[in-house]
């Protein structure tokens, strides 16, 4: 038996958009199951995202602490961003978000690993980068806005943040994720054989 997800898709008999914001909507299905019964489904209907775990020469991770209102706490993450434009390359918009967040490029991208955030509730679907070679961008700054006004950045050991996730101190999806795939990676084959930053990324497809 092979452990890989698979694409499928089950009949739908009716869709409605009950909800459309400003950046996601919400949808509802009428989904019909195995045995023949209709269910709705209500899901959140999202762009994608990239997410970038820069490392440094001496072994430190870029992160930043932002508020996030719906969980009402300071969250520690990676630099990430929406897909705005439907099949905008991911690493274009990754290399955006690095330098909008932290003012810093990368010489070296790979793809980390991808991700669906909520795969019950939400169709997002994130690229997690491992940006290596890092160095500042020289010119103005990105004017920041809303929550960004107040960010914080900060450079720390992955041995630290390992240690944070495991004693749920640090809970951002992202960075949980690219944090634990950066130690499995090492802890395998090697940084090496991840896969090129132009990998084809079926969830939302790209032009290259």
């Amino acid at each position: 038996m092979t452990i890989k997800d698979t694409p499928e898709e089950w009949e739908i008999r009716a869709t409605e958009t009950p909800f459309v914001g400003n950046k996601t909507s919400v949808r509802t299905d009428e989904v019909v199951m195995p045995d023949g019964t209709v269910v709705r489904r209500d899901y959140q209907v999202h762009p994608g995202s990239v997410a970038v775990l820069a490392l440094d020469e001496a072994g430190r991770v870029l992160v930043l602490r932002q508020y996030r209102h719906p969980v009402r706490q300071k969250l520690w993450e990676i630099p990430a961003g929406l897909l705005d434009v439907p099949g905008e390359n991911p690493l274009h918009a990754a290399q955006r978000e690095l330098y909008e967040e932290a003012h810093v490029k990368a010489e070296d991208w790979r793809v980390l690993t991808d991700v669906y955030t909520t795969a019950g509730g939400c169709d997002e679907a994130v690229r997690i980068f491992l940006a290596r070679g890092l160095s500042e961008v020289e010119g103005e700054r990105f004017a920041a806005e809303h929550e960004e006004l107040d960010l914080e950045l900060a450079r720390v050991p992955v041995e630290e943040l390992v240690r944070g996730v495991l004693a749920g101190e640090l809970h951002n999806n992202c960075l949980v994720v690219g944090v634990l795939s950066l130690v499995a990676a090492r802890a395998g084959s090697g940084l090496g054989t991840l896969r090129p930053a132009e990998a084809p990324w079926p969830a939302r497809p790209f032009e290259a």
